[in-house]
């Protein structure tokens, strides 16, 4: 048989230009025969004899050899080694132009051809790319997309195929493929084929690579999708086919319209399905099915009308079941159904509305159980929601009673950034306008310690910035000389003299109404804290900064008159030359700070 492949490679290279067809159709089955034998040995001996170089002659439109060296090609070209050399040979412009053939045979066997030459392959993909075979490719399958003929699905099958070896992990590719408008083509093959498990599964792929491109979500929005993608999902029993549709959910369901589309076609009753029938499952595709189903559940609540169309005015039945998903005994559920109820708070309206029905203790009863060596991501998430229900004025004292803000301080222990985040970003909600539940906590030498600890978090902006702002608030809500003073004894001045350089104008504000606060009630014991915090220079700074906000310069100047209290920074003041600055805002166009300026100068000038 060796002997017999050799004989054919010679034959072929000598009288490859003369031969009748029938002698080289029998050197070209014996080829084949040597390929389907041992692929990578027959296809090296074919390199070297130099045949790839003969193939471009024999490639013509009207030869019937023509299939059997397109086959052979293909064959070839399921060797990484050999797809370059392909390449090198020529054989990519001849092969594109058999794609305008009529004969099925020899366009199965060019599109497998083609398809192989460009996996993985960049010299492939641009040889194809200059020789325009993806758009003949895009056009036959828009032209055969209704043909349900076995043979015409098998050819749009292995089309489909080589359109995704074209453009796989290559956004400029896969954004031809979005302008040449093959993705209505493909949602149209989905709807005619969906019986068809190997055109079905070549389409799903082709969805995957290119649903993660921005620019594609759009024109999926224009197509019915949603509907086919649901419909073919309700079908499937097995696990790698479900998850071959959530690949292409995923990346699809970031998209607001189609997210609604979703919703509409009946997406989330299907994840509910597939969590009832996991959600007890201990095999390992259980438990990767019950994670895809609920993260997409999630997901879909991220829009803005998906969710609140699914929370119904709380009487949804969606809604209720996510509900039934905290107090599980599984973690994953628990931390989607967390994850829900915080997307759900998202509006004062929903929020009110599930303060009122009970939410707010099956959240707390989850943070008890995660308290010691608990999971992170349900902390993070229970947490979230929380800090998005504790927005509303209305819902503040109700989550304070309920003791939420008990629960959150047994976290002050956490080493998790993500956690001491969301811990310092929900306290500062409920403190907002509470001013009782302000002092209580700006009292607890053991939170504010901790602050000024996270205030150095220079590794995490995050904590950093919320530690700043908690501290803040905890002075301003309460207004209380006690809470002044744990924060004055704990070390906060200085930091919050740092934050009053914020690049952030909000944050600069809130550290200078906190620092007017810490003057006005207790000067004397935050006298050297100020001093060494440099604030006076900071407060001249500020004012003399012309891109200043006028709140910025109006609690400045408040700032300055009550600091002139404390003799050393008294002197400070005259010693910067505040007069300056301050005569020329008096013409500032903001008249709060223009009247505040008058006030300062004048304070400046009686006591120079």
């Amino acid at each position: 048989m060796a002997d017999n492949f050799c004989e054919a490679l010679k034959k072929l290279k000598l009288t490859s230009a003369d031969s009748t067809e029938d002698s080289l159709e029998g050197c070209l089955d014996c080829l084949l025969k040597a390929l389907a034998r041992n692929n990578a040995e027959a296809s090296e001996k074919i390199q070297e004899n130099g045949i790839l170089q003969v193939f471009p002659g024999l490639l013509g439109p009207h030869s019937s050899c023509t299939p059997k060296v397109a086959n052979i090609i293909a064959e070839v070209a399921k060797n990484e080694f050999m797809r370059s050399p392909c390449v090198e040979a020529g054989l990519i412009p001849p092969l594109v132009q058999l794609l305008n053939c009529k004969d099925q045979d020899v366009l199965l066997q060019t599109g497998r051809a083609l398809g192989n030459i460009c996996y993985d392959s960049h010299e492939g993909r641009s040889a194809v790319d200059r020789a325009g075979g993806a758009q003949i490719v895009a056009d036959h399958i828009r032209l055969l997309s209704q043909n349900t003929d076995p043979a015409n699905q098998k050819l749009l099958t292995v089309f489909c195929g080589m359109l995704m070896n074209y453009s796989n992990d290559n956004d400029s590719l896969q954004a031809q493929l979005v302008n040449m408008g093959v993705i209505p083509t493909l949602v149209k093959l989905l709807g005619v084929h969906f019986q068809n498990t190997p055109l079905t599964e070549m389409c799903l792929i082709a969805f995957g690579n290119l649903a993660e491109l921005e620019s594609s979500k759009e024109q999926f929005a224009s197509t019915n999708i949603a509907e086919e993608l649901v419909k073919l999902f309700r079908k499937q029993t097995e696990h790698e086919k479900k998850e071959m549709i959530f690949e292409v959910l995923a990346p699809l369901a970031e998209n607001d319209m189609i997210k609604l589309q979703l919703v509409d076609a009946g997406l989330v009753e299907c994840l509910l399905d597939v969590v009832g029938q996991t959600v007890d499952g201990d095999k390992e595709e259980d438990i990767a099915e019950l994670k895809t189903a609920s993260d997409l559940m999630v997901l879909l609540l991220l829009g803005d009308e998906s969710m609140q169309k699914l929370f119904d005015e709380g009487k949804g039945s969606v809604f209720q079941r996510v509900l039934s998903w905290v107090p599980s005994h599984n973690h994953q559920l628990q931390l989607a159904g967390a994850l829900a109820i915080a997307n759900f708070a998202r509006n004062d309206g929903n929020c009110i509305h599930m303060v009122d029905t009970g939410i707010v203790q099956k959240l707390l009863d989850l943070l008890d159980r995660h308290v010691e060596d608990g999971n992170v991501t349900v902390q993070h998430a229970a947490l979230s929601a929380l800090r998005n229900l504790a927005i509303p004025v209305v819902n503040k004292a109700k989550l304070l009673s309920a003791g939420v803000s008990e629960e959150v301080l047994k976290f002050l222990k956490s080493e998790m950034p993500p956690v001491q985040f969301k811990l310092l970003g929900t306290l500062r909600m409920l403190i907002d306008a509470q001013a009782e539940a302000a002092e209580q906590l700006g009292k607890n030498v053991q939170l504010v310690e901790r602050l000024v600890e996270w205030c150095e978090a220079k590794d995490h902006a995050g904590v950093m910035g919320e530690s700043n702002r908690l501290l803040s608030a905890l002075i301003r809500h309460s207004k209380s000389k006690d809470v002044v003073r744990t924060v004055i004894q704990s070390g906060g001045v200085k930091h919050l003299a740092t934050m009053a350089t914020s690049e952030h104008m909000i944050m600069q504000n809130e550290a200078l109404v906190a620092l007017g606060l810490i003057a006005a009630l207790d000067l004397g014991m935050a006298e050297k804290d100020l001093e060494s915090a440099t604030l006076v220079q900071v407060l001249h700074k500020l004012l003399s900064d012309e891109r200043s906000a006028p709140e910025i310069k109006y609690n400045s100047m408040i700032l300055i008159c009550t600091v002139m209290g404390s003799e050393p920074l008294h002197k400070e003041v005259q010693g910067l030359m505040f007069l300056d600055v301050v005569s020329k805002l008096r013409s500032h166009e903001n008249k709060m700070v223009a009247h505040q300026a008058s006030l300062t100068e004048q304070r400046l000038t009686a006591q120079s």
